[in-house]
């Protein structure tokens, strides 16, 4: 009698190949899900950290532009218009005598 013992390697791999072919197929179908969840999961916490940051942008730059109006309506209040164009340009407003009024027929 020979006693060789057998590889379990090759019959793991036989078993697999022709009895064990549903659990194989199985097996992978299942690792390529986990593998498609795993991706969906990474792409989607990419997505809102780009979305959170955006909206930090946004909100930013709303800051910035409200800032920017308030800027301008403070430059261009009438009471500091006049009192540039009285110091800086030597301006004075005409008398009621020398003002003209002009009408479009």
């Amino acid at each position: 009698m020979s006693s060789s013992k057998p590889n379990l390697t090759q019959l793991i791999v036989l078993d697999l190949l022709t009895v064990g072919r549903v659990p194989l197929l199985l097996l992978l179908v299942i690792f390529a899900s986990a593998m498609g969840v795993v991706f969906t999961t990474h792409h989607t916490r990419q997505a809102i950290t780009e979305k959170n940051v955006a909206l930090q942008q946004r909100d930013h730059l709303d800051n910035e532009w409200r800032n920017l109006i308030l800027e301008e309506t403070a430059l261009s209040e009438h009471s500091r218009v006049q009192d540039l164009a009285r110091r800086e340009l030597e301006m004075k407003r005409p008398d009621a005598d020398k003002e003209v009024m002009i009408e479009l027929k």
